[in-house]
């Protein structure tokens, strides 16, 4: 495993993330092909084994019960201390508003079975609360010890940028991370966000970095639960199919001239590109296997323009 630094702060993260979203209880309705606390404690071991340290959920992922899947495989397999666990606010009563989000926390530590939080990230951008009530409540968590660091989620550049400079006026906390929608088939975000992201030392954790699997077959759909029921994967992608399968074909092409597979050479890109931890939202342990695999790729930048000549500018998906 390769680790690296969650930006500004002194937490090493690995080059790999955990995402959580794929573990939950079925029952809470938000995905049919959530995986139950056994399965997701086998993901969470084998994880474990290969070294990756960070793992991410959110407190709306399956009404919590991703929190709580994590938190005792958590408690079972590791020390507290030797882990990264990031978890989300905003899709909750109040947003992102100070006594929302001091609520949501308490909630969250209580499902995660910790008494501390190594990220805290805000899931989008506030319309309706004040930015500097935001970033204050943050700003006192973080002092009071709850939470390590903060992190921001799939907005826009500007704001990004509005809520960096209200906390750097007033001496809080400031974002160390930005998990934003982030692949070949989709880079809207290289325009601005990206780039104030990489100037403020805001380290990348994308989602989605296969394209919901798309860039790691050559078949654009799969016949699995998850490919059938998906239909927040199907919004993300499938209107676009047309100009993208060539983009998947380009992932296959370089896969068999190097001989791995194409999660690997997908990945590869991403760290080309500077990203830090991408977030691996996998529902069977072996895909970390494979994804591990992706540090031993170098991709030339031959490879890279071969990679991103096809692409075409998209409609925004992720920022609200």
């Amino acid at each position: 495993m390769e680790y690296g630094k969650l930006g500004n702060s002194n937490i090493k993260i690995s080059k790999l993330c955990v995402g959580c979203m794929s573990f939950g209880d079925p029952a809470s309705k938000m995905h049919a092909w959530t995986l139950n606390s056994e399965e997701s404690e086998a993901i969470i071991k084998r994880s474990l084994d290969l070294g990756i340290n960070f793992f991410d959920t959110a407190n709306c992922y399956s009404a919590g019960t991703s929190e709580e899947y994590l938190g005792r495989a958590i408690k079972k397999n590791i020390k507290r201390d030797k882990v990264v666990l990031a978890t989300k606010v905003y899709f909750n009563d109040g947003k992102l508003s100070k006594g929302a989000i001091e609520r949501e926390v308490e909630g969250s530590l209580k499902r995660l079975g910790t008494d501390y939080i190594d990220l805290l990230i805000i899931h989008r951008y506030d319309y309706e609360t004040p930015i500097r009530e935001t970033m204050e409540a943050l700003h006192g968590l973080v002092k009071s010890g709850k939470i390590r660091a903060i992190g921001a989620s799939a907005m826009y550049g500007y704001q990004f940028a509005k809520l960096q400079n209200i906390a750097k006026k007033n001496e809080w906390t400031k974002f160390v991370s930005m998990q934003n929608h982030y692949n070949l088939l989709y880079r809207e975000d290289e325009r601005e966000l990206i780039p104030i992201c990489k100037e403020d030392g805001v380290v990348l954790t994308p989602y989605s970095p296969l394209a919901a699997g798309r860039l790691s077959r050559r078949n654009w759909s799969a016949d699995t639960l998850r490919s059938h029921t998906d239909v927040a994967a199907k919004g993300k992608y499938d209107h676009t199919k047309e100009s993208d399968v060539n983009i998947v074909k380009r992932v296959a092409e370089l896969s068999d001239r190097y001989n791995v597979t194409m999660t690997q050479i997908a990945l590869a890109w991403q760290f080309a590109k500077g990203v830090t931890s991408p977030i691996i939202g996998a529902t069977k342990a072996k895909y970390f296997d494979d994804a591990v695999g992706s540090f031993n790729v170098n991709l030339t930048l031959e490879d890279i323009n071969f990679l991103d000549e096809l692409y075409l500018p998209h409609k925004i998906v992720g920022a609200l």
